[in-house]
Parts: structure tokens; C-alpha cells; sequence
């Protein structure tokens, strides 16, 4: 009766999060061996190392950035990936971008495969809005922190996608010239940015 119990307990916590860590059996004191018993018989999916999650649970377009989410809770989704999210690019990144504190060692993920930028202080910590999908939390820049971000590392991402970023954030009026000028101090890129941001008031 005991096994039942632990299965039924993993199975509302897989429910209740939709992406569901290891660790995550610590809190249930749930044995591990409960994971691989679910997904020898069908009733949980394994979807990266130490990732499960319900099968037949639509599969979002957002899949991936939860999967990272739930393995690197630090992790912020940035640059390429935070303007994917906003819907502020053409690009379809190959890599789903993230930032870490400095110091950070590059996550080890078997999928999807990643890209880290290592950021420091408030560069790190300022601009963080948090949304939840597929039940898990993700952290991810907010427009105007992302359009700084691109002319920071514009020699990653390239300058073109920073000015179509910027292009279009001011069209769409989804941030204020106050805003990005904040964030362009912030990451120190003001005197790269202002000659656009001026030619588009």
C-alpha cells in the first residue's frame, strides 16, 4: 500500500507542476526508484536527465525553456531567447540563451542546448519578470532589460538583431524611451544606444 501511496503522491506533484525534477521527490519523502517504476509503466514520460513529466500533456512552445527552468532554477532566459519569448524577433534561436552570475558553471543539459552569458551584479539581478508555463516558473529579462542586453553582446547576436529588436519594441510601444535608456545605463551601453534611440523618438 505504501508503493501505491508514493505513486500517487508523484503523480499529483507531476500534475500540480507539469515539469517534475528528481529533487523535486524530497519534498513528498518519496523514494527515487518511484520515477523509474512510473515510466516503466507508462505513466510518466522521461524527458531529459532527471526531467519527468505527464505523457499526453500538450507539448508547448515553451517546452524547452521549462525543461531548463526546472534544472537551473539561477537561470534567466536572455538575449535571443528572452526576444523569442516577447515575441520581438524573426530569429528562431538554435540555442536557448541564459544568464548566470558570474562564476556560474555552464549547466550540463542533455536537451535543448544552451547558451550562457555570465552576467554580474545588477546587470544580473535587474529587469527579471517571472512567468509561469507548463506549471513551472521561468525568469526571464524584461523587454527593455533585453533590448540593453543585445547592444551589450551585440558581437554574439549581431548588431542587425539588436536594432530590429529596438525598432520594434518602439513601434509597438512595448517600452519607454525611459525604460530602455535605464537599462542601457545599467549595461553600459548608452552611447552605443542613443544615437538609434534618438533617431527613432
Amino acid at each position: 500500500m505504501l508503493v501505491d501511496t508514493h505513486t500517487q503522491r508523484v503523480l499529483d506533484l507531476a500534475d500540480r507542476k507539469g515539469m517534475l525534477r528528481t529533487s523535486d521527490l524530497d519534498v513528498i519523502e518519496a523514494p527515487r526508484v518511484v520515477l523509474t517504476r512510473l515510466t516503466a509503466a507508462g505513466l510518466l514520460d522521461k524527458v531529459g536527465r532527471g526531467l519527468y513529466r505527464l505523457p499526453g500533456r500538450p507539448m508547448s512552445e515553451h517546452e524547452g525553456l521549462a525543461a531548463v527552468a526546472a534544472k537551473v532554477p539561477q537561470a534567466v532566459f536572455c538575449l535571443l531567447t528572452a526576444l523569442q519569448f516577447h515575441e520581438l524577433t524573426t530569429q528562431l534561436p538554435r540555442q536557448v540563451w541564459i544568464a548566470m552570475p558570474r562564476g556560474s558553471h555552464v549547466p550540463r543539459i542533455d536537451h535543448p542546448p544552451i547558451k550562457m552569458v555570465q552576467m554580474t551584479g545588477d546587470v544580473y539581478s535587474e529587469g527579471i519578470e517571472t512567468v509561469e508555463r507548463d506549471g513551472v516558473k521561468l525568469r526571464v529579462y524584461g523587454v527593455a532589460k533585453t533590448v540593453a542586453d543585445c547592444f551589450k553582446h551585440r558581437n554574439k547576436i549581431g548588431l542587425d538583431v539588436a536594432l530590429e529588436a529596438l525598432k520594434d519594441v518602439r513601434s509597438k510601444r512595448r517600452a519607454t524611451a525611459d525604460d530602455l535608456w535605464r537599462y542601457a545605463k545599467l549595461c553600459r551601453v548608452a552611447n552605443v544606444m542613443r544615437p538609434y534611440l534618438e533617431a527613432l523618438e
